[in-house]
C-alpha cells in the first residue's frame, strides 16, 4: 500500500547532480533551477535532510555552484573526478547515494530521489519494501528511466515545466 502525502511526514532529498545537469545541459542547453527542485520536493513536508552529491572536475564557478546550493538548503557531498590511464573519466555517486538512503531512511517516511538514473531501480525497491519509505523520483522524463518511474511511488517529471525547473538562458 502505498501511503499518501501528508504534511507531518518526514522527508529525505537525495540529488545526482550529475544526472541533472547533464540532462539540462543537452535538452535544453541551460542550467537546473535546484532551489525550485528542492522546494517541489519538499512541498511543505518536514525536510530532515537534503544532500547533493556532486563531482569536482575543477571547472570555472564550480565552488561557486556548490556555495548556492549550500545557500539553497543542501549539504554537498563533492568527489573528485576519476580520470584513468588511457584518458577515460568516471565520476558518480550511485553507491554513495544508495548508502545515504538506506542509512537514513529509519528517520524518513518519505525518500525524495532526484535522479533519472536506471541503476537505483534495486534502491527504490529496497527502501519501499524493506525499510517502508514512500519513494519519490524526480527528473527528466525524457531521459530518466522508464523503469525507475514506474518503481516510483510518484514521478515528477521536470519536463512538465521546463520553465519553472530550469534556469533562464
Amino acid at each position: 500500500m502505498v501511503q499518501a502525502q501528508h504534511k507531518e511526514q518526514r522527508v529525505g532529498v537525495f540529488v545526482d547532480v550529475q544526472n541533472l545537469y547533464y540532462s539540462a545541459k543537452h535538452m535544453y542547453g541551460t542550467k537546473v533551477n535546484f532551489k525550485e527542485i528542492l522546494k517541489e520536493a519538499v512541498q511543505g513536508r518536514k525536510l530532515i535532510r537534503a544532500v547533493a552529491y556532486a563531482i569536482r572536475a575543477d571547472v570555472k564557478d564550480e565552488s561557486n555552484f556548490f556555495e548556492a546550493l549550500e545557500k539553497i538548503g543542501f549539504e554537498v557531498k563533492a568527489k573528485d573526478l576519476q580520470i584513468f590511464y588511457g584518458g577515460a573519466k568516471k565520476g558518480d555517486w550511485d553507491v554513495g547515494i544508495a548508502m545515504d538512503a538506506i542509512e537514513l531512511a529509519p528517520k524518513l517516511d518519505t525518500v525524495v530521489l532526484i535522479s533519472g538514473d536506471g541503476d537505483f531501480k534495486p534502491l527504490v525497491q529496497h527502501l519501499k519494501s524493506a525499510l517502508g519509505c514512500r519513494v519519490e523520483v524526480i527528473a527528466f522524463g525524457k531521459s530518466a528511466s522508464s523503469m525507475l518511474k514506474e518503481e516510483a511511488d510518484q514521478f515528477l517529471d521536470l519536463d512538465s515545466n521546463p520553465r519553472r525547473f530550469l534556469m533562464a538562458r
